[in-house]
């Protein structure tokens, strides 16, 4: 049988190029070799499109009359000034899902909840610049300047209630911009209960802030109206590989030194034969360990999905096995996962990356 090709051939990737082969039918190793502009992805004509017609749809359910312009580019975000955002290209075909998997183990977006809920996050910072609202001082005084530099890193309180929890790893203390941009994604999620959720947190007042200006502003057009594609795929020259080579080396630890000892002690790097992968074993049992870990603690549900998901993050990127039986396994597991939690929720500073 023949081996699969290191590199895709001239006269295939011809063929490719010309339209005259489809893509989605090559080698994962052939397919690393092709350049994302070769890729020719069209938002219009993929999946992702039912999920930007939602949101505007939420919008309009909230008065918001802006419509942010949506385009493919390498990964999320919102350029700072440019009412629109840049959805990740592999989100476009499931093919390249499939990749994204195999090279990273994790497809940012990959489930509708997910997907929806970094739209809303985004939506959020293309509003943000359409309408200036960083330079209200009521903002200001709320979320704090924006112009606050950028870090690398971040150091977030989980027993904090001065931020909604949203996306992962209290995203909402990473910076300003980033906090205003989660409080809008709960304020415009539909039946989200902010409301109810967050009755005593002092987060309240920054949901009642967004709900007030989108009041003021969301029948009016926008002052910020440019339709700029920044990073568009069509002039995007890189090959899949060096896409990934890229995206690999930025990949460090994001989450977990606190978590590493705790984790070797349950687990071990020396299998057996045939011996589960932790990360395997937390995965499959991911319902009753959450519930065990609210239960002992009192944890609300987001913080112990953020202790859970570190647990496996780490348990993969150590490659940790199973060690003993799962039954002794599980049991020893609650009683690390509860501990941990309790680490976290005292942490006056929980180092992660932005």
């Amino acid at each position: 049988m023949a081996s699969t090709p290191t590199t895709i051939s001239p006269r295939r990737l011809q063929a490719v190029r010309g339209r005259r082969l489809d893509w989605t039918r090559l080698s994962d190793r052939e397919l690393l070799q092709l350049r994302i502009c070769d890729l020719r992805l069209d938002l219009r004509r993929s999946p992702l499109l039912r999920y930007v017609r939602r949101l505007y749809n939420e919008l309009d359910g909230r008065g918001i009359r802006f419509r942010p312009h949506v385009w493919l580019s390498e990964e999320w975000f919102s350029p700072d000034g440019v009412p629109g955002i840049a959805m990740p290209f592999y989100l476009a075909h499931p093919r390249l899902m499939r990749l994204e998997r195999k090279m990273t183990r994790e497809v940012e977006g990959s489930n509708v909840n997910w997907l929806m809920r970094i739209l809303r996050h985004e939506a959020g910072h293309a509003i943000d610049s359409a309408y200036r609202l960083r330079r209200r001082a009521h903002w200001r005084a709320l979320f704090g300047p924006a112009s606050e530099p950028y870090r690398s890193g971040y150091r977030a309180r989980p027993a904090s209630r001065h931020h909604v929890q949203h996306l992962g790893d209290w995203y909402a203390q990473s910076h300003p911009t980033e906090d205003f941009a989660e409080t809008f994604a709960v304020w415009l999620a539909p039946r989200s209960g902010w409301q109810r959720r967050y009755a005593s947190w002092p987060a309240l007042r920054k949901l009642r802030f967004v709900q007030q200006v989108a009041g003021e502003f969301g029948a009016h057009r926008p002052p910020v109206r440019c339709r700029d594609r920044i990073e568009p795929l069509a002039r995007n020259q890189r090959t899949l590989a060096q896409y990934y080579h890229s995206k690999l080396a930025r990949a460090r630890t994001r989450r977990g030194m606190l978590a590493d000892r705790l984790l070797q002690r349950v687990f071990t790097t020396e299998p057996r034969a045939r011996a589960l992968t932790a990360a395997t074993l937390l995965r499959a049992n991911k319902p009753q360990l959450l519930g065990s870990v609210i239960r002992a603690t009192g944890v609300d549900r987001y913080g112990a999905y953020q202790v859970l998901r570190t647990a496996i993050d780490r348990g993969e990127r150590l490659q940790l096995y199973v060690r003993g039986s799962q039954r002794e396994s599980l049991r020893a597991t609650r009683i690390m996962l509860r501990r941990l939690v309790r680490l976290y929720m005292r942490s006056q500073g929980l180092r992660l990356r932005a």
